[in-house]
């Protein structure tokens, strides 16, 4: 499968007449290039337009022995011809969770580590607590509030890691550790300072609303820029630049940014959550139905969840969208499509879906809007 997606990208570099270069890459002054090509040898590039999409790896900590055990990244996981004894996973956020339960369904002994409180804790609470109870029925160990002071052995082997948790000390055994804490963009090292481009203090490539760097006619997009870490905002980051090349005044800021992580069942979410409406003290009337509610759940055996959606209390605009449940990341686009359109949450509730599918299911969560106040 990865082998035919490879093939039909570089099928298309082919078809459009663009020139792809495998190699490493570093500026060595405005708008110039030098290649270290992967065959050997070297060319120097120079562009009237430059853009940067660099993207961003895996956050190794400076923690004593983390380096040194040589852990897995989501990188080398997907790379695994066989199955981990005893995984431990650093890191409760969508790249832990997905790859925990994965390889916990492949046949491996499987914890996760999260120094905070919950997992995913940038959502809900009441999807952290969903999470947790799906992942624990799995056979997941989930441990919270973890902190990792060292580790010790080598990853593949045998590896330890030293924890405190409220004070008190926790060593976790197993035979591989897999990291999942966050993303460093990779923008060191490339030269950038001999380009005239700055970056942040994060160490993503400073840009405004039009993707545009500090030096003339260079852009930079995706991870690398500061983007939200997803392919579809890559993918909407290289259409601002095109358009905006071809005389667009296309921006960033406004856009949607729709989540969806890919547990089973997945979560997925549109607009604002609870937490974020909260914390920016926007009111919103609440809507918010179990997913066993929803006839088609109930006929693909797969019940666990719920469906949310935040009303504006001085009209009917939705405001945001939470779905967890099996084929979470279709419905949202449903609710999405009806977000940029400005339509009513009554324009929902009162269609007619294809019965069973899952997008039914926003019947009735729609009807159960409480009314204005």
């Amino acid at each position: 499968m990865v082998d035919g997606m490879v093939d039909v990208h570089l099928a298309r570099f082919k078809a459009s007449g663009a020139q792809l270069l495998i190699g490493s890459g570093r500026f060595i002054g405005p708008k110039t290039v030098e290649v270290a090509l992967a065959d050997g040898g070297t060319r120097v590039l120079r562009g009237e337009k430059v853009i940067i999409s660099t993207g961003s790896r895996t956050t190794l900590e400076p923690v004593p022995g983390l380096l040194e055990a040589s852990p897995l990244t989501h990188i080398e996981a997907l790379d695994l011809d066989y199955i981990p004894g005893h995984l431990l996973i650093v890191g409760g956020g969508y790249i832990g969770l997905e790859i925990a339960q994965a390889m916990r369904r492949f046949g491996s002994r499987v914890t996760i580590i999260e120094r905070n409180a919950r997992l995913a804790h940038r959502e809900d609470e009441d999807v952290s607590d969903a999470l947790h109870d799906m992942f624990r029925e799995e056979g997941i160990e989930v441990v919270t509030s973890a902190h990792i002071t060292r580790v010790e052995g080598k990853s593949g082997k045998w590896v330890k890691l030293y924890t405190v948790r409220e004070g008190s000390e926790i060593n976790l055994e197993g035979t591989h550790v897999l990291v999942a804490t966050g993303r460093t963009p990779n923008t060191q090292g490339i030269g950038l300072e001999l380009a005239g481009v700055e970056t942040t203090d994060r160490g993503h490539v400073k840009v405004n609303e039009r993707l545009e760097t500090t030096a003339p006619g260079i852009w930079a997009v995706g991870d690398c820029a500061g983007s939200p870490h997803f392919t579809h905002i890559v993918f909407d980051d290289f259409r601002i630049v095109r358009d905006n090349l071809a005389g667009g005044h296309r921006v960033t800021t406004g856009r949607q940014v729709p989540f969806c992580m890919f547990t089973d069942p997945e979560f997925a979410r549109v607009g604002l959550s609870e937490t974020e409406a909260k914390e920016r003290g926007i009111a919103y009337r609440l809507a918010k139905i179990p997913i066993v509610g929803v006839y088609r759940a109930r006929t693909l055996c797969e019940t666990r969840g719920f469906l949310k959606a935040l009303i504006d209390t001085e009209s009917d605009r939705i405001l945001g969208f939470t779905a967890l449940g099996a084929e979470a990341g279709e419905i949202i686009a449903v609710v999405q499509v009806a977000m940029l359109a400005g339509l009513s949450y009554t324009a929902l509730r009162d269609a007619i879906f294809t019965h069973p599918t899952m997008a039914e299911g926003l019947i009735p969560l729609f009807s159960a809007v409480p009314a204005r106040p």
